[in-house]
């Protein structure tokens, strides 16, 4: 593989870093990272890839080192940051392309894919989810903030930004922990510790809703479009669960579903096992 390069574009003021690696005239892989992380968390994907796709991963805004406007400058919903992604697709070039969508990148993936069909050559969703039944009892305080968006409810969630809630996300469900590596979720601990961060990811968790009530629209897309999908999902993941995964299938009834005994950030220990499966998927 070449190097793995790190760029800015800037995206209607807004600017999204994004790492790159793999031949330009490669078929393209577009990957989508989740809460609270950055592209970072592909980092070891992307080198058992990168010989045979273009690979690109972009920071949301708000996350990584991608701009995290104010949000008087920016409004924090999901179909904002879609339309800041949709819009890099376009600044970069990208005119067919696969994804690769994690946690909150499935829903920002999803809508690109609603919107363009016809840029979309396949889907692989690890851990990202777009049915009702995927969604475990962990989601309940954020339902809650949903059904009554108060102040008291808000505030509640604000255990889920602490450092000891990110690293339990990268550790519940794995076999072993110390295959986990700690550098993930300190970086992740850190970009969530800058001023202001709290509040956007508050916004984020009360807009996720509007995810929710999309999962029709991204079923009927399925449905009508029937693209080539995998899934890679970490069965033990606390916040999506395996009936999450296997739903696909009743709408791309060829989609292919594996499941790795492992959480919900599966690419910290299984990132050699999924990038065999992915070499796979599109060799068949």
């Amino acid at each position: 593989m070449g190097p793995v390069t790190f760029r800015k574009v800037d995206i209607d003021g807004i600017k999204v870093f994004y790492r790159e690696a793999g031949p330009k005239d490669a078929p393209t892989i577009l990957l989508l990272h989740g809460f609270p992380t950055a592209g970072h968390m592909f980092r070891d994907l992307i080198p058992q890839l990168a010989d045979r796709f273009r690979l690109i991963a972009p920071d949301l805004p708000g996350f990584g080192q991608s701009d995290m406007p104010t949000r008087n400058a920016f409004t924090y919903t999901f179909e904002n940051i879609a339309n800041v992604i949709d819009r890099f697709t376009e600044v970069i070039g990208l005119h067919h392309f696969a994804m690769y969508v994690f946690d909150y990148g499935a829903p920002v993936g999803f809508r690109l894919a609603v919107r363009h069909p016809d840029r979309v050559t396949a889907l692989i969703s690890q851990n990202g989810n777009a049915y009702e039944e995927g969604l475990s009892a962990g989601w309940n305080p954020i339902r809650a903030y949903w059904q009554e968006p108060s102040q008291v409810n808000r505030e509640t969630l604000r255990s889920f930004l602490a450092p000891e809630t990110t690293r339990w996300q990268y550790t519940q469900g794995v076999p072993d922990v110390t295959a986990v590596s700690p550098d993930g979720y300190s970086l992740d601990n850190f970009y969530l510790a800058r001023p202001g961060a709290d509040e956007i990811q508050l916004d984020l968790f009360g807009d996720y809703k509007s995810n929710v009530a999309l999962y029709p629209t991204f079923q009927n897309y399925f449905r009508a479009h029937k693209p080539r999908f995998l899934a890679v999902w970490g069965k033990n993941d606390p916040f999506f669960l395996p009936a999450g995964a296997e739903a696909f299938q009743r709408d791309i009834p060829g989609a292919m579903v594996h499941f790795f005994d492992t959480g919900h950030f599966a690419l910290e220990t299984h990132a050699t096992e999924i990038a065999a499966m992915i070499r796979d998927f599109f060799t068949h």
